[in-house]
């Protein structure tokens, strides 16, 4: 008589996981289980539930906007990819160090679904992400400052464990996009990691900013602290499309 009652108040007290594994113990009573392991698999339930949910919501925040995960990089294409470092970082030390990662090389090389990759296995190791491409950076803190979030904005960014700035070096910024961009890159320094993802190699940095004191400043806290992947070779889009040629 007490089981309905019990899964009833184990689900108003939104404990799904450990009624649902109490449901089964009672539909399958043959199983011989002391005391102890039956609270043991109901917790364990619980936990595995809780953290999935976690796990999607931090995926979902992210906005990654490829499917990618650290095992499935392809090193068969020469594209400068060591193995060694790829999974040294996949440990995510350059994380726990709040180092930023720098990812360089030509269009198409696959620097976005690199940096996604990343993204990802920070998110199941527990850590924030977000995704952003710089053009609409731009265009999300002009919202921000019209519509009076631009502060809880950077608060929220600021608090993101890492964050992927994309297409960095696509459009020259002006003096407010440069401010804004100096804003948070140092709410993040040494606190927090960045990785970037540009055409332009790192030595081109500065005159892309155009503007010598900014340039410095934003550098400084964005290339002293930094680990370095620099892509190379043909596009692999190309080589998808020479690997499936039109039949028109």
């Amino acid at each position: 008589m007490l089981k309905h009652p019990t899964l009833e108040k184990l689900r108003h007290l939104r404990l799904t996981g450990m009624a649902d594994a109490l449901q089964e113990q009672f539909e399958n009573p043959s199983v011989d289980m002391d005391f102890e392991s039956r609270l043991t698999m109901l917790v364990e339930r619980e936990f595995n539930l809780r953290d999935n949910r976690k796990l999607a919501r931090r995926l979902q925040q992210a906005k990654l906007p490829q499917q990618a995960c650290i095992q499935d990089i392809d090193y068969t294409k020469p594209r400068g990819l060591i193995k060694a470092k790829m999974t040294e970082l996949s440990r995510g030390q350059w994380l726990r160090q709040h180092l930023n990662l720098l990812i360089t090389g030509p269009t198409g090389c696959g620097k976005t679904w690199l940096a996604s990759a990343f993204a990802h296995r920070a998110c199941l190791d527990g850590f924030t992400s977000r995704y952003i491409r710089l053009p609409r950076l731009w265009e999300e803190l002009k919202v921000a400052r019209a519509n009076g979030t631009y502060m809880s904005w950077l608060a929220g960014i600021a608090k993101t464990d890492v964050i992927i700035l994309d297409d960095w070096g696509i459009v020259v910024p002006d003096t407010e996009q440069r401010r804004d961009l100096l804003e948070i890159l140092d709410d993040r320094y040494g606190k927090k990691s960045t990785i970037v993802t540009s055409q332009l190699p790192p030595s081109s940095w500065h005159e892309y900013i155009n503007d010598v004191t900014l340039a410095d400043a934003i550098l400084d806290r964005l290339l002293h602290n930094s680990v370095r992947i620099e892509l190379k070779g043909d596009s692999m889009r190309k080589q998808a499309k020479e690997l499936h040629p039109s039949t028109t």
